[in-house]
């Protein structure tokens, strides 16, 4: 059974930081791709960034180009996403997720899903 469960959501202002993670368990973390989507109210769940199996490759949302970072510690089975500049269009709920797929960009490429953690930027 696979399982993923993502951290490190809050209440933030807009300009600031927050660091989420996502840890990983009941699979072999190490040979697939990560990525991480957000869903915010009304809307359908969107593309944010993913990272290859050795970390030698990114690909991030053009929404949020230059202000996040993707990593993943494979020894510690985490994927992480360091999101600096918040802006108020970051307020989602947002996911981790596993494929085999490659680095991709694509919802229905993902085999499993974390329950999510909140991130709410006020203006």
């Amino acid at each position: 059974q696979v399982q993923l469960v993502e951290s490190g959501g809050g209440l933030v202002q807009a300009g600031d930081s927050l660091r989420l993670s996502c840890t990983a368990s009941g699979h072999i973390f190490s040979g697939q791709s990560m990525g991480w989507f957000r869903q915010a109210p009304g809307k359908e769940r969107e593309f944010v960034a993913a990272i290859g199996r050795s970390s030698g490759r990114t690909t991030y949302a053009d929404s949020v180009k230059g202000r996040f970072t993707i990593s993943r510690d494979n020894a510690k089975n985490m994927v992480y996403l360091q999101m600096n500049s918040l802006k108020p269009d970051d307020t989602a709920v947002y996911y981790c997720g596993t494929t085999w797929g490659g680095v991709a960009g694509t919802a229905n490429l993902y085999d499993y899903w974390g329950q999510g953690t909140q991130v709410t930027v006020s203006s």
